[in-house]
């Protein structure tokens, strides 16, 4: 297996046992601890700890039923890029924004640079404006 084939792989683990599932156990078994979200909310920790801690804490709490679909994923040297879709269903708050209780679709473009099949740095671009629209 070549580095971007693992690399890959590791990327769609994360998104299906990580995002999906919520397990703790991968998220560290792929997730380096010096790992840094550089698109973590403003002003707050962007580290190992506090990344998981916002998935579990905030994501699976507003979208407990989260699924992802990975529409396009390139691998080049020690970098994945996805273009996905997160869907799911609003039932709790999202940044500040109160549940609808309806069904959500988010557009995300992600970064992820990874070492020996590690999760090092990520980069994220949401669209929410689904979320936004069926608040109201």
């Amino acid at each position: 297996m070549t580095e971007q084939e693992l690399n890959k792989t590791v990327v769609t683990r994360f998104n299906h046992e990580v995002l999906e599932q919520g397990s703790y156990s991968a998220y560290q078994e792929i997730v380096n601890r010096d790992f840094i979200n550089h698109t973590a909310p403003a002003g707050t920790d962007n580290g190992f700890q506090a990344t998981f801690d916002f998935v579990d804490k905030v994501v699976k709490k507003a979208f407990p039923d989260l699924s992802v679909e990975i529409i396009n994923m390139v691998a080049e040297d020690n970098k994945v890029f996805t273009h996905k879709l997160l869907h799911g269903t609003h039932t709790g708050e999202f940044m500040g924004i109160k549940g609808s209780g309806k069904s959500v679709t988010i557009p995300t473009m992600d970064i992820i640079y990874l070492k020996d099949g590690l999760y090092t740095d990520h980069w994220a671009i949401r669209d929410i404006q689904d979320v936004l629209r069926k608040a109201n």
